[in-house]
């Protein structure tokens, strides 16, 4: 079944949405220890949060963070010079995941923030594109 997403406003969600989100927030910030502690923080049941935490999102927040996904020739240097690349164009790196290099290339996936870019998205792939030892580069969905 594929997924089908709708931007609501958040003044007619009810509450339990929103509490959801609070939660979500707790957790990522470290403000909770765990899933218990920010349930009962927000005033919401474990079973409400667990019943709808993959289903809603904060899409304000989730608009400023983009995934990279490249393959590199497996040279040194290579996810380097991905990498500056990424932060010349004004991005913060959230994460780095890096397969085992095989048949001469190595599959890399980086979070990034984009709300400090000094371009946009489509420029900057252009620009690690061109790079010697980007063999693809492309936006995740």
């Amino acid at each position: 079944m594929q997924r089908k997403f709708l931007l609501v406003d958040v003044q007619v969600l009810p509450e339990v949405f929103i509490k959801v989100v609070r939660a979500k927030e707790l957790l990522a910030s470290g403000a909770a220890g765990n899933i218990s502690g920010a349930a009962r923080q927000v005033g919401l049941s474990r079973s409400a949060f667990y019943k709808y935490k993959d289903c809603v999102f904060d899409a304000e927040n989730s608009r400023e963070v983009v995934t990279v996904l490249a393959t590199l020739l497996d040279e040194t240097g290579a996810l380097q010079a991905l990498l500056a690349g990424i932060s010349d164009a004004g991005a913060s790196i959230v994460t780095i995941n890096q397969s085992t290099p095989e048949n001469g290339a190595a599959q890399v996936a980086v979070s990034i923030r984009t709300n400090t870019m000094q371009m946009s998205v489509e420029e900057m792939l252009l620009r690690l594109g061109r790079q010697r030892t980007v063999v693809e580069v492309r936006q995740g969905v």
